[in-house]
């Protein structure tokens, strides 16, 4: 579908303003003011980051590599910071101990279950052969390496990797959205789903529905760890800012023990809504480089679609409205569906044959099910403050968010700016005053930090 269809698509779907704004008695919006969230952080200095990167690499053991054999590293497609510097450092380490790297991603079925797309999506975080100073290898082929023990599940692993003399994944550590566990975002998840490309994801998915990803991941890990010449990996975490804060070198033995630890400080280090209880949170943005659903499943509190998990206890959000996706997320919007809203924007730039695949393959079709969609920002936010019951402009309880992962500076209605007064971990940046639109789009700039 060009651009053209897309969006005589996105004007069939959507409601106009007018019709939405005299349904609900065109009701009087509340005012935004800003709002910041004290973090006290430790980042390591861009100019540092690949010195860490290094060492974190020289940390493994590489006893059983031949001289001059080749190591394959594994790159997912999360919008990881300074992605490209710490996997060049890496580089740089595994060239001068005298071995061949090369790069692989390790990213399941993203950039539309193809090599070329997989690759477009690093080349696109920055991660090009020039700038990390090796070879990238991208297909989608793989190789069955064994099967577990107890379920006899196919473990199968990218053709590329396997056929190296060693692999290291370098992924970060972090919460994940669909499920709860010792180990969640990390190493282990790279090898089992990100390593195992479309097809090893689909299986991942597919058995996840019986069987928690929390029991699969860590079997699956043991047998590839097995299996293969996985001499460890570069285990990275991140602050509030999403700023690099540790970069580690794990080794096979760590995979597990090590990572849950690692988790737990990014638990602790996780970007958060300050409030628990929200009438409203209009985020301006979704995409894959923000969370592999869209929109955080710990941020927002809802995980409707995730397989056998329960969603996450806080924040309760009444209602979400979101008003486009990013240009790095390629139209894939995995994730909508846990908004309740969605800008006309949305529509012209969603790619419906990727977000479907993404979402077989994650055996989450209901999460590219589309919410109502609106014309403008106005309308979105009008539908949305007219279906929670009576409003009350100075209590209501409104957020408006770049994204779930940039938090620091979010806009607040006047409620919750002055509740902001009375807390230490939150300061007022700016007072209240009237929404602005022009021909009903916000005009007030995205907040990114």
């Amino acid at each position: 579908m060009n651009a053209s269809d897309q969006q005589i698509a996105a004007d069939a779907l959507s409601v106009p303003e007018e019709t939405i704004v005299d349904a609900c008695d065109d009701p009087p919006l509340p005012e935004f003011g800003i709002i910041e969230q004290n973090w006290e952080t430790d980042p390591i200095t861009p100019a540092h980051v690949a010195t860490h990167a290094a060492r974190a690499a020289e940390s493994l053991s590489f006893a059983d590599v031949p001289d001059g054999g080749e190591v394959a590293l594994g790159v997912g497609s999360r919008g990881i910071a300074n992605l490209p510097t710490i996997v060049a450092g890496v580089v740089d380490a595994v060239s001068d101990a005298g071995y061949e790297p090369f790069v692989f991603p390790a990213m399941g079925s993203h950039g539309g279950a193809t090599g070329e797309g997989q690759r477009t999506m690093l080349n696109e975080l920055g991660v090009t052969e020039s700038t990390i100073g090796c070879e990238i290898r991208s297909s989608m082929d793989v190789v069955e390496v064994g099967r577990t023990p107890d379920r006899n599940v196919p473990v199968v692993a990218d053709d590329n990797a396997v056929a190296a003399d060693a692999i290291i994944p370098i992924n970060r550590v972090k919460p994940h959205t669909d499920f709860d566990g010792p180990v969640e975002s990390g190493l282990s998840k790279m090898l089992v789903i990100g390593m195992g490309k479309q097809r090893g994801a689909q299986i991942a998915h597919k058995w996840a529905v019986d069987w928690s990803f929390r029991q699969m991941i860590p079997e699956i890990t043991g047998r590839l760890l097995e299996e293969l010449p996985i001499v460890g990996g570069v285990a990275i975490v991140e602050d509030q800012h999403d700023e690099t804060t540790l970069i580690e070198g794990v080794p096979p033995s760590g995979f597990l023990d090590r990572e849950e630890e690692l988790l737990e400080t990014a638990y602790e280090l996780m970007p958060t809504l300050p409030f628990e209880e929200l009438d409203l949170v209009v985020f301006d943005r979704q995409g894959k480089e923000i969370s592999g659903q869209g929109l955080d499943t710990n941020v927002i509190g809802r995980r409707p679609f995730s397989i056998n998990e329960p969603a996450p206890e806080t924040p309760d959000i009444k209602r979400i409205f979101t008003r486009g996706l990013t240009e790095k997320t390629h139209g894939n919007a995995m994730g909508i569906g846990s908004a309740d809203i969605i800008h006309a924007d949305i529509i012209a730039e969603l790619d419906a044959e990727t977000s479907l695949i993404n979402a077989l393959t994650a055996s989450t079709i209901r999460g590219v099910k589309l919410p109502p969609v609106v014309e403008t920002d106005r309308a979105g936010i009008v539908a949305a403050l007219s279906t929670i019951g009576v409003v009350d402009t100075d209590t209501v309880r409104v957020l408006r968010a770049a994204d779930t992962m940039h938090l620091h500076q979010l806009y607040a209605s006047p409620a919750l700016v002055e509740a902001a007064r009375d807390r230490d971990d939150l300061r007022v940046v700016e007072d209240p005053s009237p929404i602005e639109f022009d021909n009903g789009q916000l005009v007030a700039p995205s907040l990114r930090e």
